[in-house]
This record gives C-alpha cells, structure tokens and sequence, in this order.
C-alpha cells in the first residue's frame, strides 16, 4: 500500500510512520510536511534512507503540490495542524488556515484523483468540556468547541464528512484525547516539565492544577488509527481514549516522582483563558467494533516517556521555545 502522511514530522504523525513502517515494511509512504516549528525533520532522520520511505517539504494549503503528493497513494491519513491552544488564543488565523483550508484542499485532492480513502485525525476538544460528574464524550457527543484551536477542529471535521455525504469520498475520523510520549513539543505539559526539571527550573501549573484529561500513550492511539483504517466502518467516527483520568496536579506530582523532584518545584501560575475542567473519552465503540485496548498503563507509559527524554537532550534542547 502507498500512503501518505500529512504533518508526519511532527510528534504523533513521526511517531505514526515509525509504527507504520515497523509493522508493515513492504508499505510506501510519502511525508509531506511544512516544517513548522512543530515539525521536527530529525524526528525521522533515521528513515531518510529508507526506500520506501519519501519526504515532501510543503504546505497542505498548497493545491500544486498536494495533487502531486496524492498521485497513486491508496490512503491519507492527514495529521497536520496546528494544535497548540494557548497559541490559538493568542492568534487564530494560522489555525483556521492550516486546520480548515488545508483539509479541504486535501479532501478536493482525495476527490479528484479517483476518490483516495481519507482518515482524519482530530482530537476530543470539539465536543467542548465536561463537569466532574458528566458522562464521557462518545461518537454521539454534539460538537461545542471552546478554543479557536478546537473550534478550527471542528471545522474540519465537519467538511471531512460532507466530503463522505456529498462526493461519497471514503473517509474515516479519529477523536482522541491527550497524547504524551517520545518526540512531543516542550510545549506541551508532559515534555514542559520533564524538560524544566531536568534543567533545574519549575514547573507551571495552571490554576489550582485540577482541570483533568484523558490521557493515551501516543502508541496506543497509533494503533487505534491503524485498526480503524483496516476495519473501521466508511463514514463513521471513532473516538480513542487512554482510559486514564487525571489532573494536572496529579500528572505534576508523577513527574516528580519519577525524577527524584519535590514539591518546591511546582509554581503556580495565573489561569488559561477559557481553560476547560474536564475531557474524558468514552472508547467502548472501538472496543467493540475495533478490539482497540490501550497496550500501556499510564505509569509505565510515562516512565518511558521520562527516560527518553532524559536520554534524547540533543533533541529536545534544539526544539525549546
């Protein structure tokens, strides 16, 4: 089979291709990938020999050059986009570019090359927040994103499944909740603090550090996505969580375990805007469907994702902000 990859530098897309060509060699895959600061060409510099694998540099808003990356693939499974909230909040336009014109771009190229099949990765924030006491999002939660990243998500989700009901295009979507693991942004929460500790600083915890996610091992959900490519339903929607709830104090003090730190570390800091409780990510539709369980526990999860960054600071040092 001959894929591609959209954003498959970037943390779970590379972590994707790694799966991928781990468990399927004889497959082609093409990467097309802008290289933001977010997409990381040394996430893959061990595949750059690899013949069955090719690298595309480019934009996914790029008409030209999206129609010639999708010659003669069977499959896209499109994980770019920007994904960063805070950085949503302080400025949308280049979310609303790359999440929902780039998708379209890419379902009209999907379209017009003899109807690829398409899977879309998207992400639980488009169903909004829960209470503590809500039931967990599931395929039927109604859409009320709260972010301009989640509602540029929304979107996109959107025009991936009026691309099934009006041009019969054959597609597929993803929602999972919080990924963590190898080659992630220290931007995010889990690399932020692995990496402040590392060098000595603190640890910024928003607020009182109990909004809580659902959290999956980035291998976990690249598994679910595979299982869906091979045995999802054409259409449909399929949500992938972790099965593991926490708050962000809760994962803090785990990180601290983990690297001999104490509490002294934590500095608490003034509130996201619009900062959501709580996400949850009710996964017994692929479980049924699909036989998708989550491999790793979160502690074991996190303690690898703690070593590899502890053994990788060549990599992450050149990625800080």
């Amino acid at each position: 089979m001959k894929i591609l990859i959209t954003g498959g530098a970037g943390f779970i897309g590379s972590n994707f291709i790694r799966y991928w060509l781990s468990n399927y060699p004889q497959d082609k895959i093409k990467n097309l990938d802008l290289l933001t600061y977010a997409g990381n060409a040394d996430n893959l510099k061990d595949f750059e020999n690899n013949p069955n694998y090719e690298f595309f540099h480019g934009d996914i808003c790029n008409r030209e050059l999206v129609n010639e990356a999708v010659k003669d693939v069977d499959l896209i499974v499109h994980f770019a986009a920007e994904s960063h909230v805070d950085r949503s909040i302080n400025d949308s336009s280049d979310f609303v570019r790359t999440n929902v014109e780039g998708t379209r771009v890419l379902l009209d190229a999907a379209k017009n090359n003899g109807g690829i099949r398409f899977h879309h990765i998207s992400t639980d924030e488009v169903f909004g927040a829960l209470e503590l006491n809500d039931k967990k999002f599931n395929e039927e939660t109604p859409y009320s994103p709260r972010s301009p990243y989640s509602a540029s998500k929304a979107a996109s989700d959107h025009l991936v499944r009026a691309y099934f009901h009006t041009h019969k295009l054959p597609i597929t979507i993803s929602n999972c909740s919080n990924n963590y693991g190898p080659y992630q942004h220290p931007e995010k929460l889990i690399p932020r603090f692995i990496t402040n500790l590392i060098k000595g600083k603190e640890v910024p915890v928003y607020g009182n550090g109990l909004n809580i996610r659902d959290w999956i091992h980035v291998d976990d959900h690249n598994y679910g996505v595979d299982l869906i490519i091979k045995k999802g339903k054409l259409g449909e929607t399929y949500c992938l969580g972790g099965g593991v709830e926490k708050n962000n104090l809760e994962i803090t003090k785990a990180i601290l375990n983990l690297l001999g730190q104490g509490e002294e570390m934590i500095a608490y800091v003034d509130d996201r805007l619009g900062h959501d409780l709580r996400y949850a990510i009710d996964f017994s539709k692929a479980q049924t469907e699909l036989g998708f369980t989550p491999k790793n526990s979160f502690e074991s999860g996190l303690r690898k994702t703690v070593e590899w960054y502890k053994n990788n600071p060549q990599w992450w040092r050149k990625t800080e902000v």
